[in-house]
């Protein structure tokens, strides 16, 4: 027998009759995301990020403890909210008309301002507000109508899917109305998002995956967090640049019309040089620019606990997108190139995920995202983040 062969036979054989070997190495998973069990609570905080957010907070230790107090402070905290649902929550452009628009996303925040709360102070009255705002809404919620329909379910769904997850998978209390708020983010907010949108500014579908893939993690739901996954690796190159997609950005995958130079120049508000973390947004403004970065590192930490690296293959594209717009946030001018010489700053506070993750997890040195994020702390609730200090900061999980 050729000796180059008798290793291979020797390895096949002992794999086969079961004997390990000294230096064996468990194999990966290699079983299709189908077969896969969901890990909860697992959308976008895992147990053990949850866990040191705790003792962190109980033993006053910075930044949680600010951010907790700050958390206590707001309004959502309060509990005596009085949620405001409706049966048809109607948005226009910018929220005009605005019927429910904002009480929505205000409970929504505020159920997962109080789900956290519960986590951390184990007063139940906090669990029992979150249920009592979610049940509010299930007992009433038919449909959301008008132009921002699908951004405003993605702004709501994104912290409901969060607040959801949390109480079903750490409150051993009684939780009635589950099944129906189930069924609501089944059936009136999933379907409004799940299919992404289009030719919208990126920040809309990044949003709404950032909702649909939550409500697939607290649904169980495998086509649907996969279907979520596919759209979010369509969009994001056709959202944040990189030299690597040659001489100008590609199209998102939901928008493939826009398929020559002069409708991508057009489609990225008239921007014509691009460099590396340049975003689709950026000559729009940092703020709908900041929305979007977030809500795809949210859909990549959600991702992350389920056991998909999105991270891994938008290291560069993420990274590069919070330093390009960090930068010009904490003084770089703004080159002539760019936007005509001038932007519209304010990203907001949005880089909380995505520091813990490149930097604590993977130990990457970013300085000026460190220094912006510390210049944000403690973040607060917009829209459809929240006390992202609290539960971030320095906590890998």
């Amino acid at each position: 027998m050729n000796g180059l062969f008798r290793p291979a036979l020797i390895a096949l054989t002992i794999a086969l009759i079961g004997i390990p070997t000294a230096n064996a190495v468990e194999p990966p998973d290699d079983r299709p995301a189908a077969a896969l069990a969901f890990s909860h609570p697992g959308v976008l905080v895992n147990k053990a990020q949850l866990d040191v957010t705790r003792s962190r907070v109980l033993a006053g230790a910075q930044p949680q403890k600010a951010a907790y107090d700050a958390m206590r402070a707001s309004g959502s905290a309060s509990l005596s909210y009085t949620p405001k649902p409706r049966a048809v929550v109607e948005c226009g452009s910018n929220s005009n008309p605005n019927y429910g628009c904002s009480d929505e996303r205000n409970d929504a925040i505020a159920a997962y301002t109080h789900a956290l709360l519960w986590y951390i102070n184990r007063d139940t009255r906090h669990a029992t507000k979150a249920i009592q705002i979610m049940d509010a809404w299930s007992a009433v919620l038919t449909d959301h109508t008008n132009s921002n329909a699908p951004l405003q379910t993605g702004w709501a769904g994104a912290s409901f899917s969060r607040t959801a997850e949390l109480i079903k998978h750490t409150y051993t209390g009684t939780w009635t109305q589950r099944g129906r708020f189930e069924n609501l983010l089944r059936n009136v907010y999933l379907p409004e998002i799940r299919n992404g949108a289009g030719c919208k500014n990126g920040n809309w579908e990044l949003i709404m995956m950032d909702a649909a893939i939550g409500i697939a993690v607290v649904l169980d739901d495998r086509a649907a967090f996969d279907k979520a996954i596919g759209i979010w690796r369509g969009r994001l190159p056709g959202y944040v640049y990189q030299t690597t997609d040659g001489a100008w950005p590609k199209a998102p995958s939901t928008c493939p019309s826009k398929d020559t130079r002069a409708e991508i120049i057009d489609y990225w508000q008239g921007q014509s040089t691009f460099s590396d973390g340049l975003s689709q947004e950026t000559c729009r403004d940092f703020g709908h620019t900041g929305w979007g970065l977030t809500a795809a590192t949210h859909v990549a930490e959600t991702a992350w606990h389920q056991g998909v690296d999105l991270y891994a293959e938008a290291r560069e594209r993420l990274s590069d997108g919070f330093y390009f717009h960090a930068r010009l946030e904490t003084g770089t001018p703004t080159p002539s190139n760019l936007c005509g010489g001038t932007v519209k700053k304010g990203l907001g506070a949005v880089t909380e995920v995505a520091y813990n993750h490149f930097h604590n997890r993977l130990g990457m040195s970013m300085p000026t995202t460190l220094r912006y994020t510390e210049s944000k702390r403690p973040a607060g609730a917009n829209y459809f983040y929240a006390w992202e200090t609290l539960t971030h900061a320095g906590n890998p999980g």
